[in-house]
Parts: C-alpha cells; structure tokens; sequence
C-alpha cells in the first residue's frame, strides 16, 4: 500500500495555495456584485483542488513517461515531485492517482451543472480537456498554446467560474478581473520552462522558450508580467474594477525582481531566485486583488 505521505507530496502541495487563492478572488468578485454562498464556495474549492492535483500528478507521469524527468534538473521549482525517479511510486500507480483526483472532480462538477445551468458545462469541459491533455498533448503544438492552456486552466476560467457560480450568472465584467490570473499563472509555468529547454526539446515539447530563444522568451515574460499591472491599472481608472485593487500593486516588487533576475541564463543561481520572485509574484497577486475587492465590499 502506497503511503498516504507519499501520494500527499506527490500532489506537490506547496502550488496547492494558487487554487485557493483563485477561488477567494472568484468569490470575492461576486461578494462585491452581491452575491455569496458558502456551500457553492466549498464546492468550488474542492473540486478545483482535486483538478490542481490530477494536473500536478498527470504532468509527473507523461514528464516521466517521455523521459523528460530523467533528463531534468531538479531544483524547487523544476523536475516534478521526483518520487518517480527515486522509485517511490511507479508510472502506474501515478496515472491512478491523477485519473482518480479527476474522476472524484466530476460529482461536483455535475452537480453545479444541475443547480446553474447547462450553460456552465462548455467551461467544465474546456478545462477537462486543459487538465488532462496539456501535458501529454498540447505543451506540444508550439505557438503558445501550453503556456496559454495553463493561463486558462489554472487562472481565468476558475476565477472566472467561481464568480459565476456563486453569482448564479456569467457576467462579462468578472473577466476584467479575471484576465490577469491568466497572464501571471502563464508566466508561472513560462519561467519554470528555461532551465528545462533541451529537456523538453528532446521530449518533444514545443515551448515558448524553444521557439524564440532565451532572449526573446525573456523579453516576452517581462512583457507579459508588465502587462497584468497596465490591465489592473486601466481597468480601475475605467471603472471596471473597484479603486481598492490597487492594492495589487504591492506585489510589483516580486515582478521587477523576476524580470530583472532572469535576464542571464544562470539556472540554479540568480534564475532560481527570479523563480521564487515569480511564485511570490503569482500568490501574492491573486491575495491581494481579491482584498481590494473584500474591501471594496465593505
């Protein structure tokens, strides 16, 4: 019998918080348009956490089974759980664990179908389809579509869905708030590809990073990070998004960081601190927009 320690950190726990935190802002937008209900938030962190961890434990298998892990670096912030590698758990017991976490998402999912609408379903799909093709299947078309399907799958469509769900309608305005989940949670997985280029390469990923070269993959991080602050800012001077999520703008500092220490190809040095920059960057932006709209709430 596999440990329970084991298939915990197999989850890879410590990218668990960035679920919750895009819940919170999901419920905190639909607290600031009137509307909250507990059993629908429980509901949603719940299933979003099991689908977090069927896609951490998914992309540990086909990382594996591509041969991918075996050629990785592993640092914090890259080469999966290792405990493939190191023996712990076998391919097939790794594709159980990340097929069950999905499977045990489904009730939930089928059940606020049921109380929302058929309308809500399309979204669920989309997000099936992210959860578990990306790894095995679109990190390999190339043209940005990896990064993108991860900016979607774990950022915009769950902040997005839980303001809709919790609202009890799709409004298109939850999207202004929504759009810079997508951006940081891209980035995220985009920094976390440079110290893996020639392993992807050889596994037959088609990253941003192998596409452009590390110059301009770098360029367009920084771009992108950059970005999420100029959306944040237009939108609170339109109006589309309370005053109070100026707020957001402490985690700035994390972003200058990242970019700045990212700019030479040191993985394992500075790279690995532009990283956890990064990390910081996407968790504390999350927190601190879904605090400017509790504030505004109040």
């Amino acid at each position: 019998m596999i440990p329970i320690k084991t298939l915990f950190l197999e989850t890879r726990p410590q990218y668990l918080l960035l679920s919750v935190l895009l819940v919170v802002l999901g419920a905190s937008i639909a607290g600031f348009y009137g509307s909250f209900a507990w059993a629908r938030f429980g509901l949603c962190l719940i299933g979003l956490v099991l689908l977090h961890i069927s896609t951490n434990v998914l992309n540990d298998y086909f990382d594996y089974s591509s041969g991918i892990d075996l050629e990785t670096e592993r640092t914090p912030y890259n080469g999966g759980s290792g405990l493939l590698i190191q023996g712990l758990l076998t391919p097939r017991e790794t594709l159980v664990f990340g097929l069950s976490a999905f499977v045990l998402a489904i009730p939930i999912g089928g059940y606020l179908v049921s109380i929302i609408g058929w309308s809500l379903l399309p979204l669920f799909l989309i997000g099936a389809v992210f959860v578990i093709f990306n790894s095995s299947q679109i990190t390999r078309l190339g043209y940005g579509l990896g990064e993108l399907s991860a900016g979607l799958g774990l950022g915009t469509l769950p902040v997005f869905g839980t303001a809709w769900i919790i609202h009890g309608k799709p409004e298109s305005y939850f999207l202004f708030a929504a759009l810079p989940s997508c951006l940081w949670v891209a980035n995220l997985l985009f920094l976390n590809e440079f110290p893996d280029e020639k392993p992807d390469r050889k596994g037959g990923r088609r990253t941003l990073v192998i596409q452009l070269g590390f110059r301009q993959a770098q360029r367009l991080y920084a771009s992108l990070s950059i970005a999420s602050f100029v959306w944040i800012g237009a939108c609170i001077v339109l109006g589309a998004i309370p005053m109070q999520c100026l707020i957001a703008f402490l985690s700035l500092p994390f972003a200058v960081k990242a970019i700045s220490l990212s700019q030479t190809p040191d993985f394992g040095g500075r790279f690995t601190q532009a990283q956890a920059a990064n990390v910081a960057l996407v968790l504390s932006g999350h927190f601190l927009m879904a605090l400017g709209f509790v504030w505004a709430t109040l």
